[in-house]
C-alpha cells in the first residue's frame, strides 16, 4: 500500500472514531476510486452504507471485503451486524462461527454469540457465552470503548443468571441439606455458589510453606480445640490488660504492615506504616516479647496453656490487634497452612466483619474463630470506633506430631540453604 493509501486509511479511521461519518465515507471513496478492490474501502464504504438504513448495498460491499481479505475477522462481525438487521438469522449464526473460528477470542465476535443464542434458545442458554465474552475481556478499566455498554449488559445477565440458579439450588438442597453438619452445609452452599458462577474456588496459596493434600478449610470448629473454652472464658481478664497496655504503652502499638523504602507494596499501600492497623505482640516471629508479656501476664499464662505452633523465625506470633474505625485490611495471605491462625475478640463494634475464602463471619466478643489464614482473607471495620481481637497462631489439627517435625526440618534446611 502507498504513502497516500495508508494516510488516507489512518485519516478515515480517526474520521470514524470522531464520529465525522460523512468525512469518513468520502475518504473510503476515494480510496476505492484509487483502488477497486482494496478490501479496507469496500469494508469502510459498506459500514457508513449500513449506518445510512441501505442494508442490501452493505452486505454486498462487506462480501465483497470478505473475498478480498477473508481472515479479517473484523469484516465477518460487520457481515454479521448486517445479516442480524435484515433477519438473516442462520446466516448471521454462520457467520459468528466462522469469524470466531479465525479467531476464538475475538470479543465483539463472543458477544455476538451470546446474544445470538438468547435470542433463539434464553437467556439460561446465553450465560455461559455471556461468560466465555467477560473471561476473554481485559479488566473493566481498559475494556473498548464501543463494547463497554455491551459487556455491562452481559455482566448484569450473568448475576442475574448466577441469582436465579443459586435461588433454584438452595431450593432443591434445602431438604438433604437438613441432614448435614454445620460444617457440612457450608460447604454445600459454597458449592452451589461456585457452580453459579457467584464465586471461585478458594485454595491454599502460602507466601511461604505449602503442605500438600492438606484441605483448604476456611474456618475450623472450635469444639476440635479443648483449649478453645479456657482462652474464652479469660475474656475479661484479657481484655483488661489490653486496655491497660493501649493506655500505658500506646507508643508500642506499631503498624503490622511496615515494609521497607523500595519494597513493592501491591495492595498494602494505605496500610504500610499506618497504625490504623497497630499490633502489640507478645510473641513476634517465634521470639518471646519479654516487656509486653512482663505487661500482660494473664494473657501470657493463657497463651503458655496452649500448645502453639512454633517454627523458627515464623511462629508463634501472638499480639493485640487494633483495627481504627473505617479501615479495611485487603485480601491477602498467610505464611503456611502449617499453622491455623486464631482470634478472640475483644471489642467488636458493630458493621465489623471477617471473610476467609467463600465464608464471611462476624465476631462475637469471647468467642474465637480458627481459620487457615493461606487461604484468601480480609477484614473491615466499618463502624465509627476500635475493633480489637487478640491473635495468636496453632498447628494445623491434621498434622500429625511427626509431620510438625517434617514442617520443622523442612524450615530449617531452607535456613541452611539461604542462611541470613
Amino acid at each position: 500500500m502507498s504513502l497516500s493509501m495508508q494516510a488516507m486509511e489512518q485519516a478515515a479511521q480517526q474520521a470514524t472514531s470522531q464520529g465525522r461519518w460523512q468525512d469518513a465515507e468520502r475518504i473510503w471513496v476515494q480510496m476505492r476510486q484509487l483502488d477497486p478492490k482494496n478490501p479496507k474501502a469496500l469494508h469502510g464504504i459498506g459500514v457508513c452504507a449500513y449506518r445510512r438504513g441501505d442494508a442490501q448495498t452493505a452486505l454486498r460491499l462487506l462480501q465483497q471485503s470478505h473475498l478480498l481479505a477473508p481472515d479479517d475477522p473484523m469484516v465477518l462481525m460487520s457481515v454479521a451486524v448486517v445479516l442480524k438487521a435484515i433477519g438473516d438469522i442462520e446466516g448471521e449464526a454462520q457467520t459468528i462461527e466462522a469469524l470466531l473460528t479465525l479467531d476464538p477470542y475475538h470479543l465483539g465476535g463472543l458477544l455476538a454469540k451470546a446474544a445470538h443464542v438468547e435470542s433463539r434458545f434464553g437467556a439460561r442458554a446465553a450465560a455461559q457465552h455471556y461468560r466465555n465474552a467477560l473471561q476473554a475481556a481485559p479488566p473493566e478499566p481498559r475494556w473498548p470503548p464501543v463494547l463497554r455498554e455491551q459487556l455491562l449488559q452481559a455482566r448484569g445477565k450473568c448475576t442475574t443468571y448466577g441469582e436465579e440458579l443459586a435461588a433454584h439450588l438452595a431450593t432443591a438442597l434445602a431438604r438433604p441439606q437438613q441432614r448435614l453438619s454445620a460444617f457440612e452445609a457450608e460447604r454445600w452452599r459454597e458449592a452451589g455458589a461456585v457452580l453459579a458462577g457467584q464465586t471461585k474456588p478458594y485454595p491454599s496459596l502460602p507466601n511461604r510453606l505449602l503442605v500438600p493434600r492438606l484441605p483448604a478449610i476456611p474456618f475450623f470448629d472450635r469444639e476440635q480445640f479443648p483449649w478453645a473454652r479456657a482462652i474464652e472464658a479469660r475474656t475479661a481478664e484479657i481484655r483488661r490488660e489490653f486496655e491497660d497496655a493501649y493506655r500505658l504503652d500506646d507508643t508500642d502499638f506499631q503498624p503490622y504492615v511496615a515494609y521497607a523504602p523500595g519494597t513493592p507494596v501491591n495492595q498494602w499501600h494505605e496500610l504500610n506504616h499506618s497504625k490504623r492497623w497497630s499490633s502489640y505482640f507478645l510473641w513476634r516471629d517465634g521470639q518471646a516479647q519479654a516487656q509486653h508479656q512482663q505487661r500482660c501476664p494473664i494473657t501470657t499464662a493463657a497463651l503458655g496453656e496452649i500448645d502453639l505452633a512454633r517454627l523458627d523465625g515464623i511462629c508463634p506470633n501472638a499480639m493485640f490487634s487494633a483495627l481504627a474505625p473505617q479501615t479495611h485490611i485487603p485480601p491477602h495471605h498467610g505464611e503456611t497452612n502449617a499453622r491455623l491462625v486464631v482470634h478472640l475478640p475483644l471489642i467488636v463494634p458493630p458493621n465489623c466483619s471477617y471473610r476467609v475464602g467463600f465464608e464471611r463471619r462476624q465476631w462475637q466478643v469471647g468467642e474465637v474463630l480458627i481459620f487457615d489464614d493461606s487461604i484468601e482473607h480480609e477484614a473491615r471495620n466499618d463502624s465509627d470506633e476500635l475493633r480489637v481481637v487478640l491473635i495468636f497462631d496453632v498447628w494445623n489439627p491434621l498434622l500429625s506430631i511427626a509431620e510438625r517435625e517434617m514442617v520443622q526440618q523442612l524450615h530449617m534446611a531452607l535456613a541452611e540453604f539461604h542462611p541470613s
